[in-house]
């Protein structure tokens, strides 16, 4: 078959070898492992002079086909999946990095990724300096003869900032660092930081991977020579993707664009409406031309995301009358289904973090998430008009 497809039909063709039962649609293997045909295919396959399934939890069918779709929509090498974002986030940094290592990352992360840098990483001697998102011309400033990893999220949790990817990438390149992206709130639909430099990309596969909020998942891509350390140490650790997920998420990416298009379209109608709203502070979504890096996200990405950031007046009280007021949108920490969510990021997903931890990162405890799903627009607008009273 021809190899250079387009994007929406790599995603559909892109398949595991047919069985003998000559399927259209590629089943589950739900197997915790594979058998082998004498004591010699047994010993080489164990010696890795074979590339075949020996075992789930170091690769299975499923999540191989899931695997290979995500590195053809980003161009990557090679790649390992996970039961979970954050699975794929500390199996990532901890098989590349030793102790006495040094990360650089961008303050504006999600607060799980920030809690590991600043409570467990450092356990084990590895530290972490931040930069702020406007400050990329600082970055020089943070480098010590240690640093090993420079770490960004964008567009970011849960504040929509977006941060330059090629300069990223010319930083990394300069001075010798692996250079990894969370692509989570682009998707590979709108997105390839591989094209600006990253060696590595991490998604939480939960996410608009998924789409309908139904399985957990994390997946890593990137060169083969660091997926290759990833996937060593994911092998030994046990924190693999199952069967079953992986199977609902290869199914799941043959709708991406298709969603992500949609997504998009809503999102930038709601920001245009919070935009011209009286009870709104400001809005941050980045396809909408006030946004900071707006000529930035045009340059890097297709469309703007689904996740719109704003701020209601009238600070804390004002936001839990809101919460209080919303009726059909839903009120949960997740983001990327195809039902809208709304989320008060200071009191849930960023809540382990200090006051000045969240102010550093641009989050007010009036800022609301918006995860715009695929409702008919109308409703969704309708909703938060008459929560926002």
């Amino acid at each position: 078959m021809k190899k250079n497809f387009k994007f929406e039909t790599e995603a559909i063709r892109t398949q595991t070898e047919r069985t003998q039962f000559l399927e259209h649609s590629t089943p589950m293997y739900l197997t915790s492992s594979f058998i082998f045909e004498d004591a010699e295919d047994m010993r080489a396959s164990f010696a890795e002079e074979k590339e075949r399934n020996i075992y789930s939890r170091y690769s299975n069918p499923n999540s191989s086909e899931f695997i290979e779709k995500v590195c053809k929509m980003e161009g990557a090498e090679d790649g390992f999946a996970f039961a979970s974002g954050m699975a794929a986030v500390f199996s990532t940094f901890a098989a590349l990095l030793d102790s006495g290592d040094h990360i650089i990352s961008s303050r504006s992360i999600f607060g799980s990724t920030h809690s590991l840098f600043t409570q467990f990483f450092p356990k084990w001697n590895v530290s972490t300096s931040y930069f702020k998102i406007d400050e990329l011309d600082k970055l020089e400033e943070l480098l010590t003869p240690k640093t090993k990893i420079i770490y960004a999220e964008t567009p970011t949790n849960p504040g929509v900032d977006v941060l330059d990817l090629e300069v990223l990438g010319q930083f990394a390149k300069k001075h010798n660092l692996i250079y990894i992206i969370d692509n989570c709130f682009a998707s590979p639909y709108l997105q390839q930081p591989i094209k600006y430099g990253a060696d590595l990309v991490i998604h939480s596969g939960t996410k608009l991977m998924d789409g309908q909020g139904r399985v957990l998942a994390g997946i890593t891509v990137g060169s083969k020579a660091l997926m290759d350390k990833v996937y060593r140490f994911s092998r030994i650790t046990g924190p693999s993707l199952s069967p079953f997920n992986a199977w609902v998420l290869s199914k799941s990416l043959e709708t991406l664009a298709l969603r992500v298009d949609k997504h998009c379209d809503n999102a930038l109608k709601l920001a245009e409406f919070l935009e011209g709203h009286p009870k709104v502070n400001w809005v941050k979504y980045p396809f909408l031309k006030s946004h900071p890096k707006y000529e930035v996200a045009k340059k890097q990405m297709k469309a703007g995301g689904c996740v719109v950031a704003f701020e209601v007046k009238g600070g804390v009280e004002a936001g839990q009358k809101f919460f209080n007021a919303i009726k059909m949108l839903s009120l949960s920490a997740n983001l990327g289904d195809s039902r809208s969510i709304v989320t008060h990021p200071a009191s849930t997903t960023h809540s382990k973090l200090s006051v000045e931890e969240r102010s550093a990162s641009g989050i007010t405890d009036g800022m609301v998430r918006v995860s715009v799903g695929l409702e008919h627009i109308d409703d969704i607008i309708a909703d938060i008009e008459q929560a926002l009273g």
